[in-house]
Protein backbone atom coordinates (compact mmCIF):
# COMPACT_ATOMS: atom_id res chain seq x y z
CA UNK A 1 0.00 0.00 0.00
CA UNK A 2 1.11 3.37 -1.08
CA UNK A 3 1.65 6.36 1.07
CA UNK A 4 0.87 10.21 0.27
CA UNK A 5 1.70 12.91 2.88
CA UNK A 6 0.09 16.13 3.18
CA UNK A 7 0.55 18.90 5.30
CA UNK A 8 -2.14 20.52 6.89
CA UNK A 9 -2.47 24.52 7.49
CA UNK A 10 -5.07 26.04 10.17
CA UNK A 11 -6.08 27.72 12.94
CA UNK A 12 -7.63 27.35 16.22
CA UNK A 13 -9.36 29.29 18.93
CA UNK A 14 -7.83 27.35 21.93
CA UNK A 15 -10.26 28.48 24.87
CA UNK A 16 -12.66 24.85 24.68
CA UNK A 17 -9.71 22.80 24.07
CA UNK A 18 -6.93 20.91 26.46
CA UNK A 19 -4.55 22.35 23.82
CA UNK A 20 -3.13 20.47 20.65
CA UNK A 21 -1.89 17.12 21.45
CA UNK A 22 -4.61 14.08 22.79
CA UNK A 23 -5.31 13.53 25.68
CA UNK A 24 -6.83 10.74 27.79
CA UNK A 25 -10.09 12.11 29.36
CA UNK A 26 -9.88 15.77 27.66
CA UNK A 27 -10.75 17.79 24.52
CA UNK A 28 -7.88 18.25 21.87
CA UNK A 29 -7.53 20.02 18.68
CA UNK A 30 -5.63 16.93 17.44
CA UNK A 31 -8.44 14.58 18.53
CA UNK A 32 -10.90 16.70 16.73
CA UNK A 33 -9.14 16.82 13.69
CA UNK A 34 -7.92 13.56 13.21
CA UNK A 35 -11.65 12.40 13.45
CA UNK A 36 -12.93 14.86 10.74
CA UNK A 37 -10.20 14.16 8.57
CA UNK A 38 -10.71 10.14 8.69
CA UNK A 39 -14.66 10.68 8.27
CA UNK A 40 -13.67 13.10 4.58
CA UNK A 41 -11.16 10.57 3.58
CA UNK A 42 -12.80 6.96 4.99
CA UNK A 43 -9.99 5.92 6.85
CA UNK A 44 -8.22 6.13 10.27
CA UNK A 45 -5.85 9.66 9.76
CA UNK A 46 -3.54 10.27 12.60
CA UNK A 47 -2.03 14.01 12.20
CA UNK A 48 1.46 14.93 13.41
CA UNK A 49 1.50 18.55 14.68
CA UNK A 50 4.37 21.95 14.39
CA UNK A 51 4.70 21.72 18.05
CA UNK A 52 2.09 21.77 21.08
CA UNK A 53 0.07 24.27 22.60
CA UNK A 54 -1.37 23.56 26.17
CA UNK A 55 -4.80 24.30 27.37
CA UNK A 56 -6.34 27.58 26.42
CA UNK A 57 -3.54 28.59 23.73
CA UNK A 58 -4.99 30.08 20.81
CA UNK A 59 -3.21 29.44 17.31
CA UNK A 60 -3.72 31.99 13.82
CA UNK A 61 -0.94 29.53 12.10
CA UNK A 62 -0.53 25.75 12.80
CA UNK A 63 0.65 22.97 10.80
CA UNK A 64 0.22 19.39 10.60
CA UNK A 65 1.40 16.51 8.62
CA UNK A 66 -0.81 12.92 7.98
CA UNK A 67 -0.51 10.41 5.52
CA UNK A 68 -3.27 8.93 3.48
CA UNK A 69 -3.13 5.48 2.10
CA UNK A 70 -3.76 6.03 -1.96
CA UNK A 71 -3.00 2.33 -2.93
CA UNK A 72 -1.13 1.43 -5.95
CA UNK A 73 -2.45 3.76 -8.54
CA UNK A 74 -0.30 6.55 -9.11
CA UNK A 75 -3.45 8.29 -9.69
CA UNK A 76 -5.49 7.33 -6.65
CA UNK A 77 -4.77 10.33 -4.48
CA UNK A 78 -6.58 13.10 -6.81
CA UNK A 79 -9.46 12.92 -4.04
CA UNK A 80 -7.86 14.98 -1.79
CA UNK A 81 -6.21 16.92 -3.91
CA UNK A 82 -9.74 17.99 -5.33
CA UNK A 83 -11.33 18.35 -1.66
CA UNK A 84 -13.79 20.60 -0.64
CA UNK A 85 -11.89 22.21 1.86
CA UNK A 86 -15.72 23.84 2.69
CA UNK A 87 -16.71 20.05 3.48
CA UNK A 88 -13.74 19.20 5.80
CA UNK A 89 -14.49 22.19 7.54
CA UNK A 90 -18.38 21.94 7.82
CA UNK A 91 -17.60 18.68 10.16
CA UNK A 92 -15.28 20.97 12.30
CA UNK A 93 -16.83 22.80 15.00
CA UNK A 94 -16.50 26.48 14.34
CA UNK A 95 -13.50 27.30 16.65
CA UNK A 96 -11.33 25.21 14.02
CA UNK A 97 -10.71 26.26 10.94
CA UNK A 98 -8.66 24.31 8.04
CA UNK A 99 -6.94 27.22 5.42
CA UNK A 100 -5.22 24.82 3.21
CA UNK A 101 -3.52 20.52 2.19
CA UNK A 102 -0.75 20.78 1.03
CA UNK A 103 1.13 17.51 -0.71
CA UNK A 104 4.53 17.29 0.20
CA UNK A 105 7.42 14.98 0.09
CA UNK A 106 7.42 11.43 1.60
CA UNK A 107 9.95 12.36 4.24
CA UNK A 108 8.43 16.50 4.88
CA UNK A 109 7.87 16.43 9.24
CA UNK A 110 5.65 19.63 10.39
CA UNK A 111 7.56 19.31 13.51
CA UNK A 112 11.07 18.68 12.82
CA UNK A 113 11.76 20.94 9.65
CA UNK A 114 9.99 23.88 10.84
CA UNK A 115 12.89 26.46 11.37
CA UNK A 116 11.01 29.08 12.95
CA UNK A 117 8.35 30.20 15.18
CA UNK A 118 6.53 32.76 16.67
CA UNK A 119 4.07 33.37 19.16
CA UNK A 120 2.21 36.57 20.28
CA UNK A 121 1.16 37.43 24.00
CA UNK A 122 -1.79 39.86 24.40
CA UNK A 123 -1.90 42.05 27.28
CA UNK A 124 -4.60 44.60 27.84
CA UNK A 125 -5.56 47.05 30.81
CA UNK A 126 -9.21 48.13 30.48
CA UNK A 127 -12.37 45.70 30.67
CA UNK A 128 -13.50 44.65 26.63
CA UNK A 129 -16.01 41.86 26.23
CA UNK A 130 -14.60 41.14 23.21
CA UNK A 131 -10.93 40.56 24.53
CA UNK A 132 -12.36 38.40 27.20
CA UNK A 133 -10.67 34.74 26.89
CA UNK A 134 -8.75 36.42 24.37
CA UNK A 135 -6.31 38.76 25.92
CA UNK A 136 -4.54 39.33 29.59
CA UNK A 137 -6.66 41.89 31.44
CA UNK A 138 -4.40 43.78 33.63
CA UNK A 139 -4.93 47.10 35.99
CA UNK A 140 -1.81 48.50 36.14
CA UNK A 141 0.12 48.90 33.22
CA UNK A 142 3.98 47.91 33.63
CA UNK A 143 7.24 50.08 32.33
CA UNK A 144 7.47 48.90 28.80
CA UNK A 145 11.21 50.38 27.98
CA UNK A 146 12.28 48.44 31.26
CA UNK A 147 11.05 44.75 29.58
CA UNK A 148 11.97 45.23 26.27
CA UNK A 149 15.38 46.31 27.79
CA UNK A 150 14.91 42.96 29.67
CA UNK A 151 13.85 41.05 26.61
CA UNK A 152 16.75 41.86 24.76
CA UNK A 153 18.98 40.02 27.25
CA UNK A 154 16.78 36.95 26.08
CA UNK A 155 18.80 37.39 22.82
CA UNK A 156 22.26 36.52 24.37
CA UNK A 157 21.19 33.50 25.50
CA UNK A 158 20.25 29.94 24.43
CA UNK A 159 20.04 27.68 27.61
CA UNK A 160 16.59 28.65 28.78
CA UNK A 161 15.99 25.95 31.52
CA UNK A 162 14.63 28.18 34.05
CA UNK A 163 11.50 28.95 31.50
CA UNK A 164 10.91 25.11 31.10
CA UNK A 165 7.98 23.35 32.54
CA UNK A 166 9.66 20.77 34.76
CA UNK A 167 10.26 16.72 33.80
CA UNK A 168 9.88 17.38 30.35
CA UNK A 169 10.88 14.60 28.01
CA UNK A 170 13.45 16.84 25.83
CA UNK A 171 17.14 16.36 24.50
CA UNK A 172 17.88 19.98 24.85
CA UNK A 173 16.82 23.14 26.80
CA UNK A 174 18.81 25.17 23.95
CA UNK A 175 16.42 27.65 21.91
CA UNK A 176 17.56 30.47 19.61
CA UNK A 177 15.76 33.43 20.01
CA UNK A 178 15.29 36.23 17.44
CA UNK A 179 12.95 38.55 18.65
CA UNK A 180 11.85 39.65 21.86
CA UNK A 181 10.08 42.93 21.98
CA UNK A 182 6.72 44.37 23.77
CA UNK A 183 4.75 46.93 21.01
CA UNK A 184 2.20 49.11 22.90
CA UNK A 185 -0.96 49.36 20.14
CA UNK A 186 -2.99 52.19 19.58
CA UNK A 187 -5.38 51.68 22.30
CA UNK A 188 -3.24 51.19 24.68
CA UNK A 189 -2.58 47.18 24.79
CA UNK A 190 0.02 45.39 24.36
CA UNK A 191 1.70 42.52 22.45
CA UNK A 192 4.60 40.64 23.73
CA UNK A 193 6.35 39.19 20.17
CA UNK A 194 8.92 36.39 20.13
CA UNK A 195 10.68 34.28 17.53
CA UNK A 196 12.50 31.34 18.27
CA UNK A 197 13.59 28.12 16.06
CA UNK A 198 12.04 25.97 19.01
CA UNK A 199 10.43 26.52 22.20
CA UNK A 200 10.19 24.76 25.51
CA UNK A 201 6.57 23.94 27.12
CA UNK A 202 5.47 26.78 29.46
CA UNK A 203 8.68 28.72 27.58
CA UNK A 204 6.80 31.61 26.93
CA UNK A 205 3.93 32.37 29.32
CA UNK A 206 7.06 31.98 31.75
CA UNK A 207 9.15 34.64 30.11
CA UNK A 208 5.80 36.61 30.23
CA UNK A 209 5.52 36.42 33.66
CA UNK A 210 9.37 37.26 34.38
CA UNK A 211 9.12 40.50 32.23
CA UNK A 212 6.27 41.65 34.16
CA UNK A 213 8.12 41.27 37.15
CA UNK A 214 10.52 43.84 36.01
CA UNK A 215 7.57 46.04 34.41
CA UNK A 216 6.44 46.43 37.74
CA UNK A 217 9.76 47.14 39.11
CA UNK A 218 9.79 43.94 41.76
CA UNK A 219 13.24 43.44 40.36
CA UNK A 220 15.66 45.07 37.41
CA UNK A 221 15.85 44.50 33.84
CA UNK A 222 19.73 42.76 34.43
CA UNK A 223 18.44 40.33 36.84
CA UNK A 224 16.85 38.23 34.00
CA UNK A 225 20.95 37.31 33.44
CA UNK A 226 20.99 35.86 36.95
CA UNK A 227 17.84 33.68 36.08
CA UNK A 228 18.46 32.53 32.82
CA UNK A 229 22.14 31.66 34.36
CA UNK A 230 20.54 29.77 37.50
CA UNK A 231 18.78 27.13 35.11
CA UNK A 232 16.10 27.08 37.64
CA UNK A 233 12.37 27.44 36.81
CA UNK A 234 11.78 28.73 40.77
CA UNK A 235 13.72 31.64 39.74
CA UNK A 236 11.74 32.73 37.08
CA UNK A 237 7.87 34.45 37.13
CA UNK A 238 4.75 32.72 37.65
CA UNK A 239 3.27 31.82 34.60
CA UNK A 240 0.92 33.98 32.87
CA UNK A 241 -2.68 33.01 31.77
CA UNK A 242 -2.65 31.05 28.30
CA UNK A 243 -5.97 32.91 26.93
CA UNK A 244 -3.66 35.51 26.20
CA UNK A 245 -1.06 33.21 24.30
CA UNK A 246 -1.00 32.95 20.38
CA UNK A 247 1.21 30.89 18.26
CA UNK A 248 1.31 33.34 14.74
CA UNK A 249 3.97 31.65 12.21
CA UNK A 250 5.47 28.97 11.65
CA UNK A 251 8.18 28.68 8.99
CA UNK A 252 9.81 26.02 6.83
CA UNK A 253 12.80 25.57 4.43
CA UNK A 254 11.64 26.47 0.86
CA UNK A 255 10.04 25.11 -0.90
Amino acid sequence: MNHQRYFIELSYNGNNYHGWQIQPNAVTVQEVLNKALGTILRQPIETTGCGRTDTGVHATEFFAHFDQEVGDEPTSDLKLKTIDLRGLNALLPRDIAIKRIIPVAADAHARFDATLRSYQYHVHFQKDPFKEGFSWLLRDKPDVALMNQAAAILMEYTDFSCFSKSNTQVFTNNCKVSRAEWVEQADGSLIFHISADRFLRNMVRAIVGTLMMIGKKEIEPEAIRDIIESKSRGNAGTSVPAHGLYLTEVKYPSP
